[in-house]
């Protein structure tokens, strides 16, 4: 047994991906309302917009946890749902407020502890029309601390707060890539180091807000969310490759993790970005420094990383290398996924969490976020869909490599959460990407089946748990 008695598990989800009722209610547009709208966005045509229909469902999606074991469920709120124009000077909209409120209520009424994040990327509509969002140093994080506020004293109950869900997509998916809301990709040398800036700043707000407000009153506790993929050296005997692997670490997780535990931005981003990556002011940097309670982890997949020897490009957002899934020797870093992002490789975890652990000195760390997608799973029957033996054993894998970290190296994991409890809407994927444990049958009035990877997980947990 590797993990604490009160070691927590349970499964994830987010606002946009999951509630549908776009509409009901009083809620605004998001940005991913209207980036839906946009032709050829989304790979099947899709939106949010009915997606699992959890809005409605909540009683359901509780007695489903129920049924699973869990003992917290992951969520997020809506901003527009909240405050449908979004601004600090804006009404609030006491009917999805109430909702939220309720849903805690009977979380907790089951004995399901909630983890609630405030931002999960969709952003009012209204902020970005009104001074173009998440760019805006001066108007953005007093509006995001307003948001925060309301939540925070109405969620008096709540005592697991997340402020953003990992900002790197936002950034770098949003406004370099573009293949996420907003979808900008037109400032792309600038713009993704200006929002994520913006992003630290607003959690630090929010983070003080909470700390000197409620934390003692609620006796909660509140950090952020990173993401972040393992990383390997493309060639092992490439001292080049081996260092080109801290750096890509650093351009993802060490971005906006090093500015809340040690300070300041990682001295590889500041040597190839210079002045395109904003400065910390004195009082920014009071803010953002110590701005968080605990780690939070969100992981999926691992990648062989190769050095580049040409000068970076303006649009390099990776620390200029190569991100590859296959090494010198023509090894696959693990099994094909239907996501071209992520293929399955367990000691990747491991790997990770030791690195967050030593760089981080040992910082309590929840795992937020962590799962799989399956070649080719959408496209099957039903009852074949239920078999899912290759997430069964991606997670078996995972979880064992976590509790390998935590009891031969210390690294201190308090929980975890599997993504995704169902089905849902996989962003730019659509629904033809299925991530969850539970399947989705949109066709029928969005009903839910466990799969095999649901009806394990608490068997597993009881295995790794200890009793007393």
């Amino acid at each position: 047994m590797s993990f604490p008695k009160d070691f927590i598990w349970g499964f994830s989800t987010s606002a946009y991906q999951i509630e549908g009722a776009a509409q009901q209610d009083g809620r605004g547009p998001s940005i991913w309302d209207s980036f839906c709208q946009q032709p050829g966005r989304i790979a099947d045509g899709s939106s949010g917009a009915v997606a699992c229909d959890s809005y409605n469902r909540t009683a359901d999606d509780i007695a489903l946890l129920k049924s699973l074991g869990a003992t917290a469920y992951r969520f997020s709120l809506s901003w527009s749902r909240i405050i449908p124009l979004g601004g600090r000077q804006d009404p609030v909209n006491d009917t999805g407020l109430q909702h939220y409120m309720k849903f805690v209520d009977h979380l907790l009424d089951a004995g399901i502890t909630p983890f609630v994040t405030l931002y999960h990327w969709d952003l009012p509509d209204e902020l970005e029309k009104r001074y173009g969002g998440l760019l805006s140093r001066q108007e953005f994080p007093l509006d995001f601390e307003r948001y925060a506020s309301v939540a925070f004293e109405a969620l008096s109950k709540v005592k697991h707060w997340a402020t953003f869900n990992e900002p790197w997509v936002s950034c770098i998916l949003g406004y370099n890539v573009g293949s996420a809301a907003p979808g900008r990709t037109s400032a792309a040398a600038t713009e993704p180091w200006v929002v994520g800036h913006n992003i630290l700043v607003a959690h630090g707000r929010a983070v003080k807000l909470y700390r000197d407000k409620f934390q003692a009153q609620h006796g909660g506790e509140i950090g952020i969310v990173l993401d972040g993929d393992a990383t390997f050296p493309w060639d092992p005997t490439d001292a080049e490759d081996i260092r080109a692997c801290n750096r890509k670490t650093e351009f993802s997780i060490g971005w906006f993790a090093d500015p809340i535990y040690i300070g300041h931005y990682p001295a590889s981003m500041r040597a190839q970005l210079m002045s395109r990556l904003p400065t910390f002011t004195d009082e920014e940097r009071a803010l953002v420094k110590g701005s968080s309670d605990y780690y939070g982890m969100n992981h999926y997949t691992a990648n062989y990383i190769k050095h580049r020897e040409d000068a970076p490009g303006l649009e390099d957002y990776a620390g200029n290398v190569d991100v590859l899934f296959s090494n010198k020797n023509g090894d696959w870093i693990g099994a094909e996924t239907e996501s071209r992002w992520l293929r399955a490789c367990p000691q990747g975890f491991s790997s990770l969490l030791r690195w967050i652990s030593e760089r981080y000195r040992s910082p309590k760390i929840y795992v937020l976020e962590n799962g799989t997608s399956i070649k080719g799973e959408n496209d099957l029957p039903m009852d074949k869909i239920l078999e899912d033996d290759f997430r069964m054993q991606y997670y078996q894998g995972y979880v064992r490599e976590m509790a390998a970290a935590v009891r031969l190296c210390g690294v201190d994991v308090r929980g975890y959460f599997a993504w995704s409890l169902m089905d849902n809407f996989e962003w730019a994927e659509g629904y033809r990407t299925r991530f969850g444990v539970c399947y989705v049958d949109y066709d029928n009035g969005q009903k839910r089946y466990p799969k095999k990877s649901a009806t394990m997980m608490k068997q597993l947990f009881d295995e790794l748990i200890k009793k007393d």
